[in-house]
This record gives structure tokens, sequence and C-alpha cells, in this order.
């Protein structure tokens, strides 16, 4: 028994006796489709046209982003920038409605609003008070010492 392939042309969806799967590169890649012999003219035309443009435009290289600069303002633990221009207003400070606090306004707040300040902060105090009292005379050796002497 014998079958028949019937080819429909994908742009059209038309049968004929003239549809056949034509392959096109374009953009370093190969692409097939199934085109009556019209549509392939058309397609042709159409590549054609885009070659002679390709030729005389030139590629558009994408801009690298750029990184915002890193916030350095310091975090507030509990309250907002909200917060700290009201606190500012009430001091009889001119802060701007909206936007980024100055520095000094802020540590102004922090300096008032001592439970405020950034965890990282309070850490490194309490990191600089472990290694100040390490070193204070009178005090266990530490457990490398300990180590090395029982060698």
């Amino acid at each position: 028994m014998a079958q028949k392939v019937i080819l429909v042309d994908d742009l059209d969806h038309s049968e004929g006796d003239d549809v056949a799967r034509r392959e096109f590169p374009l953009l370093n890649r190969t692409f097939a489709i199934d085109l009556s012999d019209a549509n392939h003219q058309r397609l042709s035309e159409a590549l054609a046209f885009i070659e002679e443009v390709l030729e005389h435009a030139r590629e558009v290289k994408q801009q690298a982003r750029v990184k915002k600069a890193a916030d350095t303002s310091p975090r507030l633990r509990g309250y907002t920038f909200t917060d700290v221009r009201a606190w500012a207003r009430e001091q009889g400070l001119e802060v701007p409605a909206r936007g980024k606090l100055p520095d000094e306004i802020v540590e102004r707040f922090i300096a008032a609003h001592p439970e405020t300040a950034d965890m990282t902060e309070t850490s490194e105090a309490a990191d600089e008070e472990t290694s100040e009292a390490a070193d204070e005379p009178g005090d266990a050796p530490s457990a490398e010492v300990e180590a090395s002497t029982a060698a």
C-alpha cells in the first residue's frame, strides 16, 4: 500500500506539488521551513534585503551595566529614615523631603538614640573589648599557646 505525503506551506497553509522543505541561514544559524515556490521566492528576497541592510548597518554594543555606588550611610535598627527626618525637623534641622539624608544628620540621630546603632558597629566594639581583655596580664594562656607548649 502506498502512502502519499502532502506538504503544507507553513506561511499560507496552501498545499501543492511545489511545497518543499527549504533551509536558510540567518544570524549564524540554519533554519528550515516548508514553503511553496512563491513563498520561497519572497523569503529569498527578504533575506537578500536583510543582507544588504546588514552591509550598511553597524552593530550596537550593549552598554556595560553601571553599578550604583554602595550606600555608605549607616543602617538604623528599629527606625526608618522617615523617623530620622521627623526627629531632625523637631530639632530645627533642615532635611530634604526625600532622597538621601546627609550623613551628618544620620550621625546626630544615632548619637541622640544610641540604641539605633548598626549591629556591625556593636559587634565590632564587642570584638575590640574581647581582644583587649585577652591582652591583659594574668589571663590564662589561650588554647593555641597551651597546645604548643605541650608538644
